[in-house]
């Protein structure tokens, strides 16, 4: 049987989801769920015994053998910690089980991980919670059970716990809105989130033979190839055999764990491919990519390659990004960034615009800094990625929209002057109005919002929680005016009229690539934090942490936790970079150079001898001494600065950014030199050309 006809079996088999759920519970548990998810009442135990009991008894006949409460504390990352179901039963057997207590909760030692002084070292508790909106899912032999994770004192340790709080807040401020429109069926609005998925694959031999890739996931040296991505010929070309192999197995892997995996193709750098889902809800989408990029690097492996999600693994071709388009639905299936073609639908998409709009405008410094970190300092404004600017991009016919209302002139594709909102006919507006703009950092797109500014390897978790809240903030702001309103349509041309006026600044529609844009974006008074020094400050203004506070997403505690953890991983990820660069520049160039330098005298010395020409050989000896020595200078003067790295997070992070950025930047365009002048079998490690065009 083909995989395509096995297909509707095969999504979803390893997923304890709805329709298992439906079938091996008794509908008094099963409804109890429903209404948990749908009213967010909390579940009674002898409900979650029921739940627990079916779910290990599916999962042990789908052969796990242990249970994990999987959470995404603040690394970044996932984390598990497996017991199996066996108990003693005192007559030296066991049995399995695994009770509603354990389903629910959790007690992981807490120590190990970050928490940006939310708990003292010797404070080791944490506690993990079941979020049964999400489904569990068996992953090699191991039942996992979608959890938050907190402290012992109820801080918020984990990137689940307020991305499930700004889905409820931009979800009650949505619905007071559509109230004032008519709407009393919409019980909630949902966000609706699909992430792209930008990677690279290389040979897992060649990978082995770098230590810059096995310790920071990118290469710090490397000359450029003779050939790199000029001919345009990878972006969507055919898919070579063995990557073709490798993304059969990871959509199936995918598929069996319920990740609605649709897109697959080449991406425009050599050795660059990209994976994109089907949208879902953020919380659904959170998890699955998580999963997703663990699955990538768990595929690659069986077939001899690696999977690297690092933003820039390879300088002078594309990054890797990871796209987010995202918007807001209803319950009853209406997507509230869609135009509609009636005046009151026009009038709702507006008021959403507008908030959306005004909110990146009010708080773009935030959305800056949920992508501020080392590795995507390197792909921002590379050409393959927008620039550190942020700017929303409408496309021509919605400018031509906004422009009428703020200028209160004609709309050309009516004819009309004057225009009323929700009370004169807009046209109906095509879902694809314009040409994408693949500058713009956040992109309408028909009925959504492409925020393309996120790196490949970072959770999607944090830029969403920053664009709920900042939607459900606007929202409320909207809703408290127009909730006193005596006329409300009068009110409501005025107030979107008057928030397209005031945050028209922040809408761009030229290349943002444009050196001319940062000189206008400076006169817009659009900030420019270039780089993750510049930005991530921004996570504790006064403005930003009365936002969250405001909405209940942080506390002012938890916000400047996250803010600590993102500046010491900063430094710490620069220091680790440039130490592996010190060991790699001391313990492999120097020594293969100067043993290529020796050999070119001997051959000299021996052709003088002989009384034959010695030119390439004495010219290519002089090249490497003087590049080897100031190769070395340029080690020492890392090594040195490394020691002096300050104590002080915020200081030390500028240092990094300011010193050994450059001073690693120095060493490296010596090494490549030496790189371009030093015969291929005395060079330790595999160059551009192997990794990029092995595979």
């Amino acid at each position: 049987m083909s995989t395509a006809s096995k297909l509707p079996e095969l999504f979803g088999c390893m997923v304890f989801n709805e329709e298992t759920m439906k079938d091996r519970l008794s509908s008094a548990s099963y409804k109890a769920w429903k209404q948990c998810i749908t009213d967010g009442t909390s579940l009674d135990l002898s409900t979650a015994n029921e739940i627990a009991e079916a779910m290990k008894q599916w999962a042990v006949e789908k052969g796990a053998t242990h249970f994990t409460h999987w959470f995404q504390p603040m690394t970044g990352v996932t984390a598990e910690k497996h017991d199996s179901f066996i108990a003693p039963t005192g007559t030296g057997r066991v049995m399995m089980e695994f009770s509603g207590k354990e389903l629910v909760r959790g007690e992981p030692d807490a120590s190990s991980f970050p928490s940006g002084g939310l708990r003292a070292t010797f404070e080791a508790r944490g506690y993990t919670a079941w979020d049964p909106t999400s489904f569990a899912f068996i992953k090699e032999g191991s039942l996992c059970i979608p959890t938050v994770f907190c402290s012992y004192s109820g801080h918020a340790l984990d990137k689940k716990t307020p991305l499930l709080r700004s889905m409820d807040e931009v979800s009650r401020q949505s619905v007071r809105i559509l109230r004032l429109f008519g709407d009393n069926e919409t019980k909630r609005v949902i966000c609706h989130v699909g992430p792209e998925q930008e990677y690279f694959l290389v040979d897992k031999k060649l990978y082995n033979q770098r230590k810059d890739l096995r310790m920071t996931g990118r290469t710090l040296f490397g000359a450029k190839p003779p050939r790199g991505q000029e001919l345009d010929d990878h972006y969507y070309g055919a898919i070579k055999p063995r990557i073709a192999a490798y993304m059969k197995e990871l959509d199936e892997t995918l598929w069996s764990l319920g990740v609605l995996s649709k897109t697959k193709h080449n991406e425009a750098a050599p050795a660059q491919h990209e994976m994109a889902p089907i949208y879902t809800d953020v919380n659904t989408a959170c998890d699955h990519n998580q999963l997703t990029m663990e699955v990538m690097k768990k595929v690659a492996d069986k077939h001899g390659l690696v999977c690297l999600l690092h933003e820039k693994p390879f300088a002078g071709v594309n990054g890797s990004g990871k796209h987010d388009n995202w918007s807001l639905g209803t319950d009853t299936g209406r997507n509230l960034f869609k135009p509609g073609s009636t005046p009151r639908q026009n009038a709702r998409f507006l008021l959403f615009l507008a908030a959306f709009i005004k909110g990146v405008d009010d708080y773009q410094d935030f959305l800056r800094a949920t992508v501020a970190f080392a590795g995507n300092d390197r792909r921002l404004g590379a050409l393959e990625a927008p620039p550190a600017v942020i700017s929303v991009y409408l496309g021509d016919e919605l400018n031509a929209v906004v422009d009428s209302i703020i200028n209160d002139t004609e709309l050309h594709a009516t004819g009309k002057r004057n225009l009323e909102i929700g009370v004169d006919v807009l046209p109906a507006i095509p879902q694809d109005t314009t040409d994408r703009n693949r500058t713009s950092p956040m992109a309408f797109t028909g009925n959504k919002f492409e925020f393309r500014m996120l790196g490949s390897s970072q959770s999607i978790a944090g830029p969403n929680i920053a664009l709920n809240t900042i939607m459900a903030e606007e929202l409320k702001q909207f809703a408290d005016e127009l909730e006193q309103s005596e006329d409300f349509n009068g009110d409501l041309h005025k107030l979107i009229r008057r928030v397209f006026t005031e945050h028209q600044r922040i809408i761009f529609s030229g290349n943002n690539y444009d050196e001319a844009w940062l000189a206008e974006a400076e006169r817009r008074g659009l900030p420019n934090l270039a780089s993750t020094a510049d930005a991530l400050p921004m996570f504790t203004t006064k403005k930003n942490v009365d936002l969250f506070v405001r909405h209940g997403i942080y506390t002012e505690e938890e916000l400047s936790a996250r803010a600590e953890i993102h500046i010491e991983n900063y430094t710490k990820v620069i220091s680790i970079e440039a130490n592996t660069m010190v060991d790699m520049i001391r313990h492999e160039i120097l020594p293969a150079v100067s043993g290529f330098s020796s050999e070119l005298c001997g051959r000299a010395e021996r052709k003088t001898i002989m009384g034959a020409s010695c030119r390439y050989e004495t010219h290519t000896a002089v090249q490497i001494s003087e590049l080897t020595d100031a190769l070395l200078e340029a080690c020492e003067k890392l090594e040195d600065d490394l020691v002096d790295v300050p104590s002080e997070p915020t200081t030390a992070m500028a240092y990094s950014h300011d010193v050994l950025l450059a001073d690693m930047e120095a060493a490296r365009t010596i090494a490549d030199k030496l790189e371009s002048v030093t015969a291929r079998e005395y060079w330790p490690f595999p160059v551009y050309a192997d990794l990029l065009f092995s595979v």
